[in-house]
């Protein structure tokens, strides 16, 4: 059967995914994994599906207990072996989307918000920024509403770099010089 793009059969679809997850730099949801496959229009969800299911059920890929799949070292091996197959275009496709998603997920794992019902009815919100060295910024702050708590958390995650700067301003700025009063 002949269909538009290159990835032609379900062999060819088994390595372009093995050839995307040996890539990430960590494990994914289905839905990521299906997103980065979409890298060729010939590709269908439900072939998709079962080409997943068979890689899993032969031990290319694990699921783990968040439903996050991982290439193996059986994957790893066969995707290094078969790679070349893959048409050129379209490896160079996954590989500007996979380095897309790498530094999302990098993103998202140094950047975090949450918060928390304290007893008193109000929440506490956590703030972390982390780089590859550990902690940059730890930060607990008191809020009267979720609502409000739900705001820091936005803000702060869309911009952490902005409160990082603002809160060493504060701290690195010159004192004040004392104002003498003459009685």
């Amino acid at each position: 059967m002949n269909r538009p793009g290159f990835i032609q059969d379900q062999l060819e679809l088994k390595l372009l995914i093995l050839y995307i997850t040996a890539r990430l730099s960590q494990p994914i949801p289905y839905e990521t994994l299906w997103d980065l496959t979409l890298c060729d229009t010939a590709i269908d969800y439900f072939e998709f599906t079962e080409c997943l299911t068979d890689l899993v059920r032969t031990e290319h890929l694990i699921i783990d207990i968040d439903d996050l799949y991982t290439i193996t070292e059986k994957g790893l091996r066969n995707s290094k072996i078969c790679q070349s197959t893959l048409p050129y275009s379209v490896r160079v496709r996954c590989d500007t989307n996979v380095k897309a998603c790498n530094r999302r997920m990098s993103l998202e794992q140094q950047v975090q918000a949450s918060h928390s019902p304290r007893d008193n009815g109000t929440f506490t919100v956590s703030l972390n920024l982390t780089d590859d060295m550990g902690s940059v910024l730890a930060l607990n702050a008191m809020v009267i509403t979720e609502d409000m708590a739900k705001d820091v958390e936005k803000r702060f995650l869309e911009n952490p770099q902005q409160l990082y700067q603002k809160v060493l301003d504060v701290l690195l700025a010159p004192e004040e010089e004392e104002i003498e009063t003459k009685d």
